[in-house]
């Protein structure tokens, strides 16, 4: 999966970030080897009991990923990069919206991304650009009483 890009990695972001984001990395490899429909029957699995991830959450556990691996920050990273930051961001109690799916201009090329408070996170691409094809949404919540 890849889009064309130019990633830059990301500076300033703290130690213990940083620790957490070396700490999904290998989790996040292991489900990049996976079919798409078992990665999103473990994703979710995983978002039971989170929260929707803000767009600065979301944006943090995404940078934080780019300044921790190369990997996730080439134009081929792409897989790993979207599922580290859900995975970054289920550590701290939410969840974004996690996708797979391509682009709908040519080249017509795969891509995963993750989206919060409805718009993709970190991309640089307007809303629209990319077309779902897999994507793993926040726990719905019970309605209040």
């Amino acid at each position: 999966m890849t889009t064309p890009s130019a990633l830059e990695r990301p500076t300033g972001v703290p130690l213990g970030r940083r620790l957490a984001a070396r700490l999904v990395l290998a989790p996040a490899a292991a489900l990049a080897l996976l079919p798409p429909r078992r990665i999103r029957a473990v994703l979710r699995v995983l978002r039971r009991g989170a929260a929707p991830a803000t767009a600065v959450q979301a944006q943090a556990a995404r940078d934080a990923l780019c300044a921790v691996s190369l990997r996730c920050t080439g134009p081929k990273g792409c897989l790993p990069r979207s599922l580290g930051a859900a995975l970054l961001c289920r550590l701290g109690g939410t969840w974004p919206t996690w996708c797979a799916g391509v682009r709908v201009v040519p080249p017509f090329t795969a891509h995963a991304w993750i989206e919060a408070e409805g718009h993709p996170v970190g991309e640089g691409v307007p809303d629209g650009y990319f077309a779902r094809l897999v994507s793993v949404e926040p726990p719905s919540r019970p309605p209040a009483r």
